[in-house]
């Protein structure tokens, strides 16, 4: 199923911020490693990622799921100076090149990687809803898990985004009974109940899911 038409992806492509010598050559140097790999965001949801920062004047932000890196950037680019992102992830092969590229865009300062499996480092962060912006973007089966834990921590107004809720539009099929597919829609169902939040699905890409705390 084609959420984004291919028809307008050049078109779409072209009218975002384009993304800079640094992203590009992550894009490049990624595809290389694992080619046609879906795991990397695209440029415009990178810059949808930074522009939600900025907005909500995000100070803390969480990622689960670093891969190399591209979404770190975008998200830690929209953070002030002082500004802090714990990154979740457990390979090391692949967050080397992450690490690598941070340096180069200068935001070494503002990532704190956490190589460990994330729902032991978002267990181990404290109780106090002192996060402002978190994405999550890792392994599916996860995402129950992963929410429970950020939205407990997020303050009132605070932002998590979910990404690939639409599972190619696996979501909607019932003879489709994967654990992962099984996991997001479990998810949806239960950001949509969640009376703690409010919350918007886009078709974005794979699918993206805006969550707001509610005062």
């Amino acid at each position: 199923m084609d959420i984004v038409n291919p028809a307008l992806e050049d078109y779409l492509l072209a009218h975002c911020t384009p993304a800079d010598e640094i992203l590009r050559e992550l894009v490049e140097e990624t595809h290389a490693a694992v080619p046609g790999t879906p795991m990397q965001i695209s440029q415009d949801e990178g810059e949808f990622l930074t522009m939600l920062v900025r907005l909500t004047g995000a100070k803390n932000a969480v990622e689960v799921g670093v891969f190399t890196g591209y979404s770190s950037i975008c998200i830690a680019r929209g953070l002030p100076e002082d500004g802090r992102l714990i990154a979740c992830d457990i390979s090391e092969e692949w967050t080397s090149i992450a690490r690598r590229y941070w340096q180069r865009a200068g935001l070494t300062d503002r990532i704190d990687l956490r190589l460990a499996p994330a729902a032991d480092t978002l267990r181990a962060l404290p109780r106090e809803p002192a996060v402002d912006f978190a994405f999550i973007d890792a392994d599916k089966v996860g995402y129950p898990t992963y929410y429970e834990e950020l939205v407990t921590r997020l303050r009132p107004g605070g932002l998590i985004v979910l990404d690939n809720v639409l599972r190619a539009g696996r979501v909607v099929d019932p003879a489709i009974q994967d654990d992962a597919d099984i996991a997001i829609r479990r998810t949806n169902d239960t950001i949509t109940a969640d009376s703690r939040v409010e919350s918007v699905m886009l078709p974005l890409r794979d699918g993206v899911t805006l969550v707001r705390k509610r005062a």
